[in-house]
Protein backbone atom coordinates (compact mmCIF):
# COMPACT_ATOMS: atom_id res chain seq x y z
CA UNK A 1 0.00 0.00 0.00
CA UNK A 2 1.08 3.33 -0.94
CA UNK A 3 -0.10 6.87 1.05
CA UNK A 4 0.49 10.17 1.59
CA UNK A 5 0.99 12.47 4.63
CA UNK A 6 0.18 16.03 4.97
CA UNK A 7 2.33 18.61 7.03
CA UNK A 8 1.32 21.07 9.53
CA UNK A 9 -0.25 23.27 6.71
CA UNK A 10 -2.12 19.92 5.14
CA UNK A 11 -0.23 19.87 1.87
CA UNK A 12 0.89 16.28 1.10
CA UNK A 13 4.32 16.22 1.21
CA UNK A 14 5.50 12.50 1.51
CA UNK A 15 4.72 9.29 0.14
CA UNK A 16 4.89 5.91 2.38
CA UNK A 17 5.43 2.18 0.98
CA UNK A 18 3.60 -0.34 3.53
CA UNK A 19 3.80 -3.82 3.53
CA UNK A 20 0.69 -5.46 4.68
CA UNK A 21 0.92 -7.36 7.98
CA UNK A 22 4.05 -5.49 8.96
CA UNK A 23 3.99 -2.69 12.01
CA UNK A 24 3.33 0.63 10.91
CA UNK A 25 7.21 1.83 12.39
CA UNK A 26 7.96 -0.25 9.36
CA UNK A 27 6.24 1.69 6.59
CA UNK A 28 9.09 2.89 4.25
CA UNK A 29 9.23 6.73 3.19
CA UNK A 30 9.73 6.81 -1.03
CA UNK A 31 9.49 10.26 -1.67
CA UNK A 32 9.53 13.90 0.40
CA UNK A 33 9.23 17.47 -0.19
CA UNK A 34 9.64 20.20 2.08
CA UNK A 35 9.31 23.27 -0.71
CA UNK A 36 6.31 24.35 1.00
CA UNK A 37 5.39 25.65 -2.78
CA UNK A 38 4.99 22.51 -4.13
CA UNK A 39 2.03 19.46 -3.89
CA UNK A 40 2.81 15.72 -3.78
CA UNK A 41 0.38 13.03 -5.12
CA UNK A 42 0.29 9.57 -6.53
CA UNK A 43 -1.13 7.36 -8.46
CA UNK A 44 -0.87 4.20 -11.13
CA UNK A 45 -0.17 4.08 -14.68
CA UNK A 46 -2.93 3.17 -16.56
CA UNK A 47 -1.53 -0.46 -17.15
CA UNK A 48 -0.84 -0.81 -13.57
CA UNK A 49 3.09 -1.35 -14.33
CA UNK A 50 3.59 2.24 -12.44
CA UNK A 51 3.56 3.78 -9.14
CA UNK A 52 3.83 7.60 -10.58
CA UNK A 53 4.53 10.33 -7.84
CA UNK A 54 4.03 13.85 -8.84
CA UNK A 55 5.53 16.95 -7.15
CA UNK A 56 4.15 20.19 -8.46
CA UNK A 57 3.39 23.65 -8.01
CA UNK A 58 1.00 25.69 -10.43
CA UNK A 59 4.57 26.99 -12.89
CA UNK A 60 6.45 23.83 -12.37
CA UNK A 61 6.00 20.03 -12.17
CA UNK A 62 8.24 17.09 -11.61
CA UNK A 63 7.55 13.33 -12.23
CA UNK A 64 9.17 10.15 -10.40
CA UNK A 65 8.01 6.59 -10.89
CA UNK A 66 8.37 3.06 -9.30
CA UNK A 67 8.06 -0.12 -11.40
CA UNK A 68 5.20 -2.32 -9.63
CA UNK A 69 6.76 -5.52 -11.38
CA UNK A 70 10.18 -5.34 -9.94
CA UNK A 71 10.59 -6.22 -6.15
CA UNK A 72 14.05 -4.39 -6.63
CA UNK A 73 13.30 -1.16 -8.36
CA UNK A 74 14.11 2.62 -7.08
CA UNK A 75 12.18 5.34 -7.25
CA UNK A 76 13.51 7.47 -10.79
CA UNK A 77 12.57 10.45 -11.77
CA UNK A 78 10.89 11.18 -15.71
CA UNK A 79 13.12 14.51 -15.77
CA UNK A 80 14.20 17.04 -13.37
CA UNK A 81 11.61 20.33 -12.08
CA UNK A 82 12.75 23.25 -14.45
CA UNK A 83 11.84 26.87 -14.14
CA UNK A 84 7.72 27.14 -15.45
CA UNK A 85 8.26 24.05 -17.55
CA UNK A 86 5.14 21.89 -16.00
CA UNK A 87 4.45 18.21 -17.43
CA UNK A 88 2.54 14.98 -17.03
CA UNK A 89 2.99 11.69 -17.70
CA UNK A 90 1.31 8.25 -18.76
CA UNK A 91 2.80 4.87 -19.79
CA UNK A 92 1.86 3.08 -23.14
CA UNK A 93 3.91 -0.10 -24.34
CA UNK A 94 7.31 0.89 -23.45
CA UNK A 95 6.69 4.73 -23.91
CA UNK A 96 6.10 8.16 -21.81
CA UNK A 97 3.42 9.74 -23.47
CA UNK A 98 3.86 13.22 -21.97
CA UNK A 99 1.74 17.08 -21.92
CA UNK A 100 3.76 19.41 -21.12
CA UNK A 101 4.67 23.56 -22.06
CA UNK A 102 8.26 22.91 -22.60
CA UNK A 103 9.80 25.62 -24.85
CA UNK A 104 7.25 28.29 -23.22
CA UNK A 105 4.54 27.47 -25.39
CA UNK A 106 0.97 28.77 -24.41
CA UNK A 107 -0.10 25.54 -23.79
CA UNK A 108 0.56 22.41 -23.77
CA UNK A 109 2.23 20.04 -26.19
CA UNK A 110 1.79 16.30 -26.82
CA UNK A 111 5.23 14.87 -26.67
CA UNK A 112 6.56 11.14 -26.74
CA UNK A 113 9.80 9.14 -25.49
CA UNK A 114 11.34 5.92 -24.22
CA UNK A 115 10.24 5.00 -20.90
CA UNK A 116 13.07 5.29 -19.09
CA UNK A 117 14.84 7.91 -16.42
CA UNK A 118 16.19 11.43 -16.64
CA UNK A 119 14.55 11.50 -20.54
CA UNK A 120 13.91 14.86 -21.30
CA UNK A 121 16.36 15.49 -24.31
CA UNK A 122 14.74 12.57 -25.75
CA UNK A 123 11.06 14.01 -26.03
CA UNK A 124 9.26 14.37 -29.67
CA UNK A 125 6.49 15.86 -30.51
CA UNK A 126 3.68 13.67 -31.67
CA UNK A 127 2.69 14.12 -35.41
CA UNK A 128 -0.39 13.20 -37.67
CA UNK A 129 -0.20 11.51 -41.01
CA UNK A 130 0.58 14.76 -42.98
CA UNK A 131 3.61 15.44 -40.26
CA UNK A 132 2.19 17.88 -38.59
CA UNK A 133 2.42 18.09 -34.79
CA UNK A 134 -1.29 17.41 -33.65
CA UNK A 135 -0.41 19.03 -30.23
CA UNK A 136 1.89 22.00 -30.58
CA UNK A 137 1.09 24.28 -27.67
CA UNK A 138 -0.63 27.27 -29.71
CA UNK A 139 -2.93 29.08 -29.40
CA UNK A 140 -5.42 27.33 -30.81
CA UNK A 141 -5.42 23.78 -29.40
CA UNK A 142 -5.48 23.52 -25.11
CA UNK A 143 -4.50 19.95 -23.91
CA UNK A 144 -5.37 19.47 -20.97
CA UNK A 145 -4.52 14.98 -20.75
CA UNK A 146 -4.09 12.48 -22.21
CA UNK A 147 -5.13 8.54 -21.26
CA UNK A 148 -3.58 5.34 -22.53
CA UNK A 149 -5.14 2.48 -23.90
CA UNK A 150 -3.49 -0.69 -25.58
CA UNK A 151 -4.96 0.53 -28.76
CA UNK A 152 -5.70 3.88 -28.54
CA UNK A 153 -5.07 7.13 -26.61
CA UNK A 154 -7.83 9.49 -25.52
CA UNK A 155 -6.91 13.32 -25.11
CA UNK A 156 -8.66 15.44 -23.48
CA UNK A 157 -8.37 19.70 -24.13
CA UNK A 158 -10.24 22.59 -25.64
CA UNK A 159 -10.70 24.40 -28.90
CA UNK A 160 -12.97 27.35 -29.78
CA UNK A 161 -13.12 27.54 -25.50
CA UNK A 162 -15.64 23.95 -25.91
CA UNK A 163 -14.44 21.22 -24.04
CA UNK A 164 -13.26 18.71 -26.28
CA UNK A 165 -12.02 14.85 -26.52
CA UNK A 166 -10.23 13.38 -29.52
CA UNK A 167 -9.40 9.86 -30.27
CA UNK A 168 -5.48 8.57 -31.10
CA UNK A 169 -4.80 6.03 -33.08
CA UNK A 170 -1.14 5.25 -33.10
CA UNK A 171 0.96 3.42 -35.99
CA UNK A 172 4.58 3.27 -36.42
CA UNK A 173 5.59 6.04 -37.16
CA UNK A 174 2.41 8.79 -36.86
CA UNK A 175 -0.62 9.00 -35.02
CA UNK A 176 -4.29 9.80 -37.01
CA UNK A 177 -6.51 12.01 -34.51
CA UNK A 178 -10.50 12.15 -34.24
CA UNK A 179 -12.63 14.26 -32.27
CA UNK A 180 -15.50 13.56 -31.16
CA UNK A 181 -18.19 15.68 -32.23
CA UNK A 182 -22.21 16.61 -31.01
CA UNK A 183 -25.11 18.76 -31.86
CA UNK A 184 -25.25 21.45 -29.18
CA UNK A 185 -22.10 24.27 -29.68
CA UNK A 186 -22.43 25.14 -26.20
CA UNK A 187 -21.61 21.91 -24.04
CA UNK A 188 -19.33 20.08 -21.67
CA UNK A 189 -17.88 16.57 -22.79
CA UNK A 190 -14.99 14.32 -20.89
CA UNK A 191 -13.37 11.15 -19.92
CA UNK A 192 -15.00 8.82 -17.43
CA UNK A 193 -13.37 7.20 -15.31
CA UNK A 194 -11.44 3.90 -16.85
CA UNK A 195 -9.37 1.61 -15.04
CA UNK A 196 -9.43 -1.12 -18.11
CA UNK A 197 -5.96 -1.10 -19.92
CA UNK A 198 -6.82 -3.29 -22.75
CA UNK A 199 -10.86 -2.42 -24.42
CA UNK A 200 -12.40 -1.44 -27.73
CA UNK A 201 -15.10 1.12 -26.02
CA UNK A 202 -14.62 4.17 -23.29
CA UNK A 203 -16.99 6.13 -21.76
CA UNK A 204 -17.50 10.00 -21.92
CA UNK A 205 -20.12 12.16 -19.67
CA UNK A 206 -22.16 14.76 -21.97
CA UNK A 207 -24.11 17.48 -20.53
CA UNK A 208 -25.31 20.85 -21.95
CA UNK A 209 -27.40 24.19 -19.68
CA UNK A 210 -30.43 22.58 -20.78
CA UNK A 211 -29.22 18.75 -21.33
CA UNK A 212 -29.00 16.42 -18.10
CA UNK A 213 -25.73 14.62 -17.37
CA UNK A 214 -25.35 11.19 -19.34
CA UNK A 215 -22.49 8.71 -19.93
CA UNK A 216 -22.18 7.77 -23.48
CA UNK A 217 -20.30 4.98 -25.09
CA UNK A 218 -17.52 5.52 -27.69
CA UNK A 219 -16.04 3.17 -29.50
CA UNK A 220 -12.22 3.49 -30.13
CA UNK A 221 -12.06 1.80 -33.81
CA UNK A 222 -14.86 4.19 -35.10
CA UNK A 223 -15.66 7.16 -32.30
CA UNK A 224 -17.73 8.61 -35.00
CA UNK A 225 -20.20 6.28 -35.30
CA UNK A 226 -24.05 7.30 -34.20
CA UNK A 227 -26.40 7.32 -32.35
CA UNK A 228 -24.40 6.57 -29.13
CA UNK A 229 -25.48 4.35 -26.32
CA UNK A 230 -26.29 5.81 -23.47
CA UNK A 231 -25.31 4.18 -20.81
CA UNK A 232 -26.87 6.49 -17.93
CA UNK A 233 -28.34 9.25 -17.66
CA UNK A 234 -29.40 11.28 -14.45
CA UNK A 235 -32.96 11.31 -14.14
CA UNK A 236 -34.96 15.24 -13.58
CA UNK A 237 -38.33 14.65 -12.34
CA UNK A 238 -40.64 17.23 -14.07
CA UNK A 239 -37.65 18.43 -16.42
CA UNK A 240 -39.04 19.01 -19.92
CA UNK A 241 -36.36 20.19 -22.22
CA UNK A 242 -38.27 21.48 -24.42
CA UNK A 243 -39.39 24.57 -22.40
CA UNK A 244 -35.81 26.01 -22.00
CA UNK A 245 -33.56 27.64 -24.10
CA UNK A 246 -29.55 28.72 -24.12
CA UNK A 247 -27.22 30.76 -25.85
CA UNK A 248 -23.19 31.32 -26.39
CA UNK A 249 -22.22 34.80 -26.80
CA UNK A 250 -19.02 36.96 -27.06
CA UNK A 251 -19.10 40.21 -25.62
CA UNK A 252 -16.16 42.92 -26.52
CA UNK A 253 -14.12 43.70 -23.44
CA UNK A 254 -13.10 47.34 -22.57
CA UNK A 255 -9.69 46.52 -24.14
CA UNK A 256 -11.80 46.47 -27.78
CA UNK A 257 -9.58 43.47 -28.67
CA UNK A 258 -10.77 40.55 -25.98
CA UNK A 259 -13.85 38.63 -26.69
CA UNK A 260 -15.19 37.12 -23.46
CA UNK A 261 -17.65 33.87 -24.01
CA UNK A 262 -20.95 34.35 -22.14
CA UNK A 263 -22.99 31.48 -21.38
CA UNK A 264 -27.16 31.71 -21.07
CA UNK A 265 -29.88 29.59 -20.16
CA UNK A 266 -33.36 30.86 -20.01
CA UNK A 267 -37.22 29.88 -19.96
CA UNK A 268 -38.22 30.25 -23.50
CA UNK A 269 -41.49 31.99 -22.52
CA UNK A 270 -39.92 35.10 -20.83
CA UNK A 271 -37.38 35.33 -23.36
CA UNK A 272 -40.35 35.78 -25.97
CA UNK A 273 -42.06 37.87 -23.65
CA UNK A 274 -38.94 39.62 -23.35
CA UNK A 275 -38.29 40.29 -27.26
CA UNK A 276 -41.89 41.30 -27.95
CA UNK A 277 -42.14 44.04 -24.49
CA UNK A 278 -38.28 45.14 -23.95
CA UNK A 279 -39.24 44.50 -20.19
CA UNK A 280 -36.45 43.85 -18.16
CA UNK A 281 -35.62 40.68 -16.95
CA UNK A 282 -33.93 39.84 -13.41
CA UNK A 283 -30.76 37.95 -14.36
CA UNK A 284 -28.38 36.19 -12.54
CA UNK A 285 -24.70 36.50 -13.31
CA UNK A 286 -22.50 33.97 -11.86
CA UNK A 287 -18.16 33.60 -12.26
CA UNK A 288 -15.27 32.50 -11.06
CA UNK A 289 -12.04 33.54 -12.92
CA UNK A 290 -9.07 31.99 -11.03
CA UNK A 291 -6.36 29.02 -11.11
CA UNK A 292 -6.88 28.48 -15.10
CA UNK A 293 -10.72 27.06 -13.87
CA UNK A 294 -13.62 26.59 -16.20
CA UNK A 295 -16.60 27.44 -15.61
CA UNK A 296 -18.39 24.86 -18.23
CA UNK A 297 -21.71 25.25 -20.17
CA UNK A 298 -22.92 22.53 -17.67
CA UNK A 299 -25.99 20.63 -16.49
CA UNK A 300 -26.80 22.14 -13.01
CA UNK A 301 -30.21 21.52 -11.13
CA UNK A 302 -30.02 24.58 -8.87
CA UNK A 303 -30.22 26.95 -11.86
CA UNK A 304 -33.74 25.82 -12.57
CA UNK A 305 -34.69 27.23 -9.28
CA UNK A 306 -34.04 30.84 -10.30
CA UNK A 307 -35.12 30.28 -13.97
CA UNK A 308 -38.31 28.88 -13.61
CA UNK A 309 -38.77 31.73 -11.42
CA UNK A 310 -38.20 34.27 -14.39
CA UNK A 311 -34.79 34.13 -14.15
CA UNK A 312 -31.86 34.21 -17.01
CA UNK A 313 -28.74 32.80 -15.62
CA UNK A 314 -26.04 33.90 -17.17
CA UNK A 315 -22.21 32.61 -17.02
CA UNK A 316 -19.38 34.96 -17.46
CA UNK A 317 -16.60 33.11 -18.38
CA UNK A 318 -14.14 35.86 -17.77
CA UNK A 319 -10.24 35.63 -18.11
CA UNK A 320 -8.26 34.23 -15.02
CA UNK A 321 -10.08 30.55 -15.95
CA UNK A 322 -8.55 28.33 -18.74
CA UNK A 323 -11.54 28.28 -20.70
CA UNK A 324 -9.90 29.74 -23.84
CA UNK A 325 -6.72 27.81 -23.22
CA UNK A 326 -3.91 28.59 -20.75
CA UNK A 327 -3.63 31.86 -22.23
CA UNK A 328 -7.01 33.17 -20.99
CA UNK A 329 -4.97 32.42 -17.58
CA UNK A 330 -1.50 33.27 -17.72
CA UNK A 331 0.32 36.48 -18.47
CA UNK A 332 0.84 39.15 -20.05
CA UNK A 333 -3.23 38.82 -21.13
CA UNK A 334 -4.59 36.90 -18.78
CA UNK A 335 -5.71 37.88 -15.44
CA UNK A 336 -2.71 36.18 -12.98
CA UNK A 337 0.04 38.11 -10.99
CA UNK A 338 0.11 41.72 -12.66
CA UNK A 339 -2.60 41.32 -15.01
CA UNK A 340 -5.42 40.24 -12.31
CA UNK A 341 -7.48 43.20 -12.79
CA UNK A 342 -8.82 41.61 -16.23
CA UNK A 343 -10.92 39.32 -14.32
CA UNK A 344 -12.50 41.74 -12.45
CA UNK A 345 -12.99 44.70 -15.56
CA UNK A 346 -14.16 41.28 -17.65
CA UNK A 347 -17.29 40.57 -15.22
CA UNK A 348 -17.97 44.01 -14.86
CA UNK A 349 -17.59 44.46 -18.51
CA UNK A 350 -20.31 41.82 -19.04
CA UNK A 351 -22.87 43.01 -16.86
CA UNK A 352 -22.98 46.35 -18.47
CA UNK A 353 -23.56 44.17 -21.55
CA UNK A 354 -26.57 42.86 -20.09
CA UNK A 355 -27.92 46.07 -18.93
CA UNK A 356 -26.48 48.62 -22.06
CA UNK A 357 -25.97 46.55 -25.01
CA UNK A 358 -28.13 43.40 -24.77
CA UNK A 359 -30.94 45.63 -22.68
CA UNK A 360 -31.92 42.21 -20.68
CA UNK A 361 -31.68 43.57 -17.52
CA UNK A 362 -31.55 46.52 -15.45
CA UNK A 363 -29.27 47.30 -12.19
CA UNK A 364 -32.37 46.87 -10.31
CA UNK A 365 -33.15 43.41 -11.69
CA UNK A 366 -28.93 42.49 -11.77
CA UNK A 367 -27.49 40.19 -9.02
CA UNK A 368 -24.22 38.62 -9.05
CA UNK A 369 -22.90 35.47 -7.27
CA UNK A 370 -19.13 33.88 -6.41
CA UNK A 371 -17.59 31.63 -4.39
CA UNK A 372 -14.25 31.26 -2.60
CA UNK A 373 -11.41 33.26 -5.43
CA UNK A 374 -15.08 34.03 -7.22
CA UNK A 375 -15.79 36.04 -4.07
CA UNK A 376 -12.75 37.68 -4.54
CA UNK A 377 -14.48 38.71 -8.29
CA UNK A 378 -17.51 39.86 -6.59
CA UNK A 379 -15.83 41.68 -3.93
CA UNK A 380 -14.13 43.43 -6.33
CA UNK A 381 -16.58 43.87 -8.82
CA UNK A 382 -19.37 45.89 -6.41
CA UNK A 383 -16.51 48.02 -5.46
CA UNK A 384 -15.70 48.94 -9.18
CA UNK A 385 -19.54 49.15 -10.07
CA UNK A 386 -21.22 49.64 -6.69
CA UNK A 387 -24.28 50.85 -8.50
CA UNK A 388 -24.80 47.52 -11.49
CA UNK A 389 -26.09 45.22 -9.38
CA UNK A 390 -29.22 45.11 -6.71
CA UNK A 391 -27.64 41.98 -5.08
CA UNK A 392 -24.92 40.02 -4.49
CA UNK A 393 -23.78 36.57 -2.75
CA UNK A 394 -20.23 36.06 -1.59
CA UNK A 395 -19.51 32.43 -0.80
CA UNK A 396 -16.58 32.06 1.58
CA UNK A 397 -14.93 34.84 -0.01
CA UNK A 398 -11.08 35.48 -0.50
CA UNK A 399 -11.66 39.45 0.46
CA UNK A 400 -8.77 39.89 2.57
CA UNK A 401 -6.24 39.94 0.09
CA UNK A 402 -2.99 41.60 1.23
CA UNK A 403 -3.08 40.47 4.94
CA UNK A 404 -3.74 36.50 4.00
CA UNK A 405 -0.98 36.66 1.57
CA UNK A 406 1.39 38.05 3.56
CA UNK A 407 0.93 35.77 6.21
CA UNK A 408 2.81 32.33 5.24
CA UNK A 409 1.53 30.68 8.40
CA UNK A 410 -1.72 30.56 6.91
CA UNK A 411 -2.30 26.56 5.13
CA UNK A 412 -2.23 27.41 1.18
CA UNK A 413 -0.56 30.72 1.52
CA UNK A 414 3.03 29.90 -0.27
CA UNK A 415 1.81 28.25 -2.99
CA UNK A 416 -1.02 30.74 -3.39
CA UNK A 417 2.29 33.54 -4.41
CA UNK A 418 2.07 31.49 -7.90
CA UNK A 419 -1.36 32.89 -8.56
CA UNK A 420 -1.36 36.28 -6.89
CA UNK A 421 1.77 37.07 -6.50
CA UNK A 422 3.63 37.50 -3.00
CA UNK A 423 3.10 40.77 -0.97
CA UNK A 424 6.37 40.48 0.57
CA UNK A 425 7.73 41.90 -2.57
CA UNK A 426 6.51 45.62 -3.47
CA UNK A 427 5.51 45.47 -6.98
CA UNK A 428 2.79 42.63 -5.67
CA UNK A 429 2.05 44.33 -2.35
CA UNK A 430 0.94 47.83 -3.94
CA UNK A 431 -1.18 45.58 -7.12
CA UNK A 432 -2.78 43.58 -4.81
CA UNK A 433 -3.72 47.05 -2.82
CA UNK A 434 -5.02 48.33 -5.55
CA UNK A 435 -8.11 45.84 -6.14
CA UNK A 436 -8.04 43.82 -2.32
CA UNK A 437 -11.75 44.24 -2.17
CA UNK A 438 -11.22 45.02 1.83
CA UNK A 439 -9.53 48.23 0.98
CA UNK A 440 -11.38 49.45 -2.16
CA UNK A 441 -14.68 50.08 -0.34
CA UNK A 442 -15.75 53.37 -1.73
CA UNK A 443 -16.91 55.51 1.04
CA UNK A 444 -20.46 56.78 0.76
CA UNK A 445 -21.17 54.95 -2.42
CA UNK A 446 -24.69 52.86 -2.68
CA UNK A 447 -23.74 49.52 -2.55
CA UNK A 448 -25.82 46.43 -3.66
CA UNK A 449 -27.92 44.11 -0.93
CA UNK A 450 -24.73 41.55 0.21
CA UNK A 451 -25.14 37.85 1.52
CA UNK A 452 -21.45 36.84 3.17
CA UNK A 453 -20.88 33.22 4.00
CA UNK A 454 -18.20 31.55 6.06
CA UNK A 455 -17.23 28.64 7.59
CA UNK A 456 -15.64 28.77 10.88
CA UNK A 457 -13.08 25.22 10.29
CA UNK A 458 -12.53 26.89 7.09
CA UNK A 459 -8.66 26.30 6.13
CA UNK A 460 -8.71 28.44 2.89
CA UNK A 461 -10.38 31.20 3.43
CA UNK A 462 -10.66 32.04 7.16
CA UNK A 463 -13.94 32.88 8.32
CA UNK A 464 -12.41 36.67 10.06
CA UNK A 465 -11.95 37.59 6.02
CA UNK A 466 -15.95 37.43 5.17
CA UNK A 467 -16.60 38.83 8.69
CA UNK A 468 -14.14 42.19 7.98
CA UNK A 469 -15.52 42.66 4.82
CA UNK A 470 -19.22 42.88 5.81
CA UNK A 471 -17.67 45.05 8.68
CA UNK A 472 -16.06 46.94 6.58
CA UNK A 473 -19.06 47.26 3.88
CA UNK A 474 -21.76 48.58 6.67
CA UNK A 475 -18.91 50.91 7.94
CA UNK A 476 -18.32 52.76 4.39
CA UNK A 477 -21.56 52.19 2.17
CA UNK A 478 -23.51 54.96 1.64
CA UNK A 479 -27.86 55.84 2.21
CA UNK A 480 -30.00 53.47 0.24
CA UNK A 481 -27.22 50.63 0.11
CA UNK A 482 -28.97 47.01 0.91
CA UNK A 483 -28.74 45.24 3.38
CA UNK A 484 -24.98 43.47 4.46
CA UNK A 485 -25.87 39.97 5.86
CA UNK A 486 -23.19 38.14 7.58
CA UNK A 487 -24.18 33.62 7.38
CA UNK A 488 -21.45 31.73 9.42
CA UNK A 489 -21.37 28.44 9.90
CA UNK A 490 -19.65 26.95 12.61
CA UNK A 491 -19.43 23.38 11.92
CA UNK A 492 -18.21 23.85 8.23
CA UNK A 493 -15.16 24.72 6.39
CA UNK A 494 -14.86 25.93 2.79
CA UNK A 495 -17.19 23.31 1.07
CA UNK A 496 -19.96 24.22 2.99
CA UNK A 497 -22.25 21.21 4.34
CA UNK A 498 -20.92 17.44 2.78
CA UNK A 499 -24.41 16.21 4.33
CA UNK A 500 -26.87 16.26 0.83
CA UNK A 501 -29.99 17.71 2.41
CA UNK A 502 -27.91 20.66 4.34
CA UNK A 503 -26.03 21.46 1.35
CA UNK A 504 -29.69 22.01 -0.44
CA UNK A 505 -31.03 24.05 2.43
CA UNK A 506 -28.12 26.52 2.48
CA UNK A 507 -28.57 27.01 -1.49
CA UNK A 508 -32.09 27.66 -0.35
CA UNK A 509 -30.99 30.30 1.68
CA UNK A 510 -28.80 32.23 -0.62
CA UNK A 511 -30.99 31.82 -3.68
CA UNK A 512 -34.13 33.15 -1.08
CA UNK A 513 -31.83 35.87 -0.13
CA UNK A 514 -31.52 36.67 -4.12
CA UNK A 515 -34.71 36.38 -4.99
CA UNK A 516 -36.52 38.25 -1.83
CA UNK A 517 -33.74 41.07 -2.83
CA UNK A 518 -35.02 40.78 -6.47
CA UNK A 519 -38.92 41.37 -5.34
CA UNK A 520 -39.80 37.75 -6.35
CA UNK A 521 -39.94 35.80 -2.77
CA UNK A 522 -43.65 35.47 -3.68
CA UNK A 523 -44.69 31.95 -3.94
CA UNK A 524 -47.79 32.12 -5.81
Amino acid sequence: IFYLKLDAAKRPFQVYKRTLGTDIKDDVLLFEDLDDINYVSAGKSMDGKYLFIETSSSESSEWHYLDLEDPQATLQCVAKRRNKVLYEVEHRLGEWWITSNVGGTPNMRLMKSPATHDCENEWKDVVGEDDSKLFDGGYDRALDGVTAFRTHVVAEGREGGIPRVWVLTPSEDTVSMEMLLFEEEAHDVGLHGHSEFDTDKIAVVYDSLITPLCSLEVSLADPSSTPRKALKSKVVPGYDKSLYGCDRVMVKSRDGETDIPVLMMYRKDIMEKHRESGESVPTHLYGYGSYGSCEEADFRISRLVLVNRGLVCVVAQVRGGGEMGRQWYEEPNGAKYLCKKNTFNDFVDVGRWLVNERKLTSPDKLCCEGRSAGGLLIGATINQAPDLFKAALLGVPFVDVVCTMVDSTIPLTCGEWEEWGNPNEEKYHQYMMEYSPINNVQEGSKYPACLLTGGLHDPRVQFWEPAKFAAELRHKQGDGSGPVCLKMDMTAGHMSASDRYQHLRERAFDFAFLLDQLGLSSIE
